[in-house]
């Protein structure tokens, strides 16, 4: 383990729980979350490995473990599992109990008892019935789950967190599972509860991932999150920060100050966002840190309590504009900011935001609208036409919101000439624009290819004030998607190739594009004629016919007209 610092097994929970270890979920761990939805799924599930003809085993998913001598181990991800595998057997454990009280096999249920307590749960001193556990949870859940879970006794309900309820209610809820299993089935209950346990440990199973350290558990994260399998990373950077607060030997109060701090931000943010708007806010005020680094460079950076207060702050300062960025339609930004923050989200570009967080601190909301349009231009220019590199992009913004971040630059001129670098010039961007193909059944495609068009209507009749996202209009394909009779100037190859060109797309009143649908273009030329867009009116009036050659005649035309609406003069 030592060489490639971590290890990964398949396991089931017997071999996992029952093997004398013991496992502790970090201290600031997120609370007991699961209700009854996901209570029913894995009842539902265990049920059907023990059904005749069932299935052999249930998968549990992954379980990050982290410990440095394979004797304690921290349960980095995969606690809500774990908790709640373990009350399933805390309830039979019940049932065991409630059959020894009215002197059912009195002896040998005590006997299953105790040896299953032993298994699964841990040690309970006969004296002072002090449980020496296998399983620790949070700060804020172990007293309750100790104290009253694990003795199996009256499980109080008044002055508790929400949390704690849960764990309760989880209790409850299973205990009523078993009665249900046992009042449909004879024979001997004690054998049938502590069958239920031998079936539960052996038929459901882990794949345990065990690393040495936090680090490696964030790249285990990381490189999971990146194959679709969402783990809390969230909650490791969480532990991080807050085990420097409390090794720093603050108080409870203080702690929980801090903590209510903590998931207010992630309550507005949720926890899937938090890891990119942690990263976002990092590049907007210090060196670049790619997201396999990140972890490892707050690690480096935030050792102590002032730190880590700053580290919040700083976060709470940057969160609106965060926000406003990644859902702009529910911001309080004036209109043009909000209709440019959801071009950029059409163009599914993020790369700006560490630079436009800067900005938003340091510029008058004039150069930040500014700059706001500037990335507008340049993310269309070289992410959406000409489709360069966002990694070398991405590491310009961060260098030039470090400049901002530290007082180097202070307004917008001199932010747009730091960025001439991503700024394609005037020939490569036209070229690329001229031969650009945008399949238009993806959705958020065809939103770009509308904005593209849209904005070529504005430039041609500017009082035609269009918004891009309405329904009065829609895209027309000249030569149609799935083009029949009367479209023999085109081979199959030809029509397959540039149906989805830019200059093969005009705009048409909703309604008539469907009643058009695959017309031959003599037909439709009568209707662009007559069209109330300026740039289907000229296209009938330019071209009697339509062929390969004039779609790239109305592309390179096309092109030329995106060469002088999205520019930066400063730049150009």
């Amino acid at each position: 383990m030592a060489a490639t610092n971590f290890k990964t097994e398949n396991t089931t929970f017997r071999k996992l729980i029952g093997n004398g270890l013991t496992y502790r979920i970090p201290r600031f761990q997120r609370d007991y979350s699961w209700t009854d939805e996901e209570w029913e799924d894995l009842w539902l599930d265990l049920l059907g490995t023990l059904q005749p003809g069932g299935e052999p085993a249930h998968y549990m998913g992954y379980l990050v473990l982290q410990s440095p001598d394979d004797k304690t181990f921290e349960v980095i991800d995969g606690q809500q599992r774990l908790t709640t595998v373990t009350i399933v057997i805390l309830t039979i454990l019940k049932h065991l109990q409630r059959l020894v009280d009215t002197g059912r096999e009195p002896a040998a249920n005590a006997q299953r008892l105790t040896q299953i307590r032993q298994t699964y749960i841990g040690y309970l001193d006969p004296v002072t019935l002090v449980s020496r556990p296998k399983l620790v949870l949070n700060r804020n859940n172990n007293s309750y789950f100790q104290d009253y879970l694990v003795p199996l006794g009256h499980l109080p309900r008044r002055g508790f967190r929400a949390s704690e309820h849960l764990l309760r209610k989880a209790f409850e809820w299973f205990d009523k599972r078993i009665s249900e299993i046992l009042k449909q089935e004879t024979g001997d209950p004690g054998r049938r509860l502590a069958q239920l346990v031998e079936d539960l440990s052996d038929r459901l199973f882990f794949t345990v991932i065990t690393v040495t350290d936090e680090l490696n558990a964030y790249k285990v994260f990381e490189t999971l999150n990146a194959r679709g399998v969402r783990l809390s990373a969230t909650d490791l950077l969480k532990n991080y920060l807050f085990s420097v607060l409390d090794r720093g030997g603050q108080n409870d109060h203080e702690l929980r100050s801090l903590e209510g701090r903590w998931e207010s931000m992630l309550g507005r943010l949720g926890a899937e966002s938090f890891p990119d708007f942690l990263r976002m806010h990092w590049n907007s005020r210090r060196d670049f840190a790619r997201q396999a680094e990140l972890f490892k460079t707050i690690r480096g950076q935030v050792k102590t309590r002032e730190a880590v207060f700053q580290l919040l702050r700083d976060m709470d300062e940057d969160l609106d504009t965060y926000l406003a960025l990644s859902s702009p339609e529910v911001s309080d930004w004036p209109r043009e900011l909000k209709g440019l923050a959801g071009t950029l989200r059409t163009f599914n570009v993020r790369q700006p935001f560490p630079l436009l967080l800067a900005g938003r601190r340091a510029f008058t909301d004039t150069d930040f609208a500014g700059l706001v349009r500037a990335c507008v231009v340049i993310s269309l220019r070289y992410n959406v036409i000409c489709g360069y590199s966002p990694a070398d992009q991405e590491r310009i913004y961060n260098k030039v919101a470090a400049r901002i971040a530290g007082g180097g630059i202070a307004a917008l001129g001199p932010a747009l000439g730091a960025m001439a670098g991503i700024y394609p010039d005037d020939p490569p961007f036209r070229a690329a624009f001229a031969d650009k193909t945008i399949r238009t059944t993806q959705s958020r495609n065809n939103r770009v290819a509308r904005y593209i068009l849209c904005a070529l209507e504005r430039h041609l009749a500017p009082e035609h004030g269009l918004d891009f996202t309405s329904d009065a209009f829609t895209l027309e394909h000249v030569l149609p998607q799935n083009p029949q009779v009367g479209w023999d100037a085109f081979t199959d190859e030809e029509a397959e190739a540039l149906v989805y060109r830019l200059g093969n797309m005009t705009l048409m009143q909703t309604g008539t594009n469907r009643d058009l649908g695959n017309v031959p273009y003599a037909v439709k030329r009568d209707t662009y004629a007559r069209s109330g867009f300026a740039m289907t009116r000229q296209l009938a009036q330019d071209f009697a016919e339509w062929t390969p050659e004039r779609i790239a005649a109305r592309q390179l035309w096309m092109a030329n007209q995106a060469t002088a609406i999205w520019r930066i003069a400063q730049l150009g």
